[in-house]
């Protein structure tokens, strides 16, 4: 495991652009940033980015914690627009994390700011820019995934320490078939997710110094240890030669562990 980048000030929501640069935020400082072969660059874009997704128009989707909306911020202008920011008359709830399916349907989480509340739910975001809500009651709903298929979210719900998963039909923007698939522990519980090419997730367990992993089936595989104790999130390289990269808030910092799988798409 080697660090990448250092100094960073709450660092979340990693993941990979089509050629091969990586992305992510500095959740307190309102920056995103952009890490390529021989440079790093931060773009200044106010409020409280969070989980970060790259859209097929190759637009960074974020979630904006702090102005309750989910944006995006154009590499090639840097200019930043806000999408939506209200569902049913109110004010999102904290957007934290998203994921665009095959079909460009892009699923956020709202949790708000509570562990001990079940007010915290899922919205779905059409192509169309069609809002709705998919999912509700949840427990500080947090980082999600999508299987290899696109068939299947997996839901990591921070206040229970449990990862969910359910069958996705994006036809009908509809989750059913709720199931638990891992009990995560740790002292916090699960913040991102990532899902590889074989359909093993890896789950960031805030406050265990740990990404934790386990098969397609649930069974749990030999967990990587973080530099510091507060991962956030992590991506895998869909190209397979990066590995897995991973944000960690005590320290600061952007990590990379040496993988043989890839990413996903």
């Amino acid at each position: 495991m080697r660090i990448i980048l250092d100094q960073l000030n709450f660092p979340e929501g990693p993941c990979f652009d089509r050629t091969g640069n990586i992305w992510l935020v500095e959740k307190e400082a309102g920056n995103i940033v952009m890490i390529g072969n021989y440079h790093f660059q931060r773009f200044n874009v106010g409020g409280a980015p969070n989980g970060i997704a790259i859209g097929k128009d190759n637009l960074i989707w974020f979630c904006d914690s702090a102005q309750n909306s989910i944006r995006t911020f154009d590499p090639v202008s840097a200019h930043t627009l806000t999408v939506v920011n209200k569902i049913e008359d109110q004010a999102l709830k904290m957007p934290n994390d998203l994921a665009f399916d095959k079909y460009s349907n892009l699923l956020f989480t709202c949790p708000g700011d509570s562990l001990d509340d079940n007010e915290g739910y899922i919205c779905c975001l059409s192509p169309e820019n069609t809002l709705s809500k998919i999912s509700g009651g949840l427990y500080y709903p947090n980082g999600l995934a999508f299987n290899i298929e696109h068939s299947r979210l997996y839901i990591a719900e921070t206040g229970t320490q449990k990862i969910w998963q359910f069958d996705w039909n994006a036809g009908e923007r509809k989750l059913s078939k709720q199931s638990l698939f891992a009990e995560t522990g740790g002292p916090v519980g699960p913040d991102g997710i990532a899902i590889d090419e074989d359909g093993y997730l890896y789950a960031a367990i805030y406050g265990s110094g740990k990404i934790k992993i386990w098969n397609r089936s649930g069974t749990r595989q030999k967990s990587i240890d973080t530099i510091g104790k507060n991962p956030t999130n992590c991506a895998i390289d869909p190209s397979g030669k990066k590995g897995i990269i991973i944000t960690e808030a005590e320290k600061g910092i952007l990590v990379q562990h040496p993988l043989t799988k890839k990413g996903i798409v």
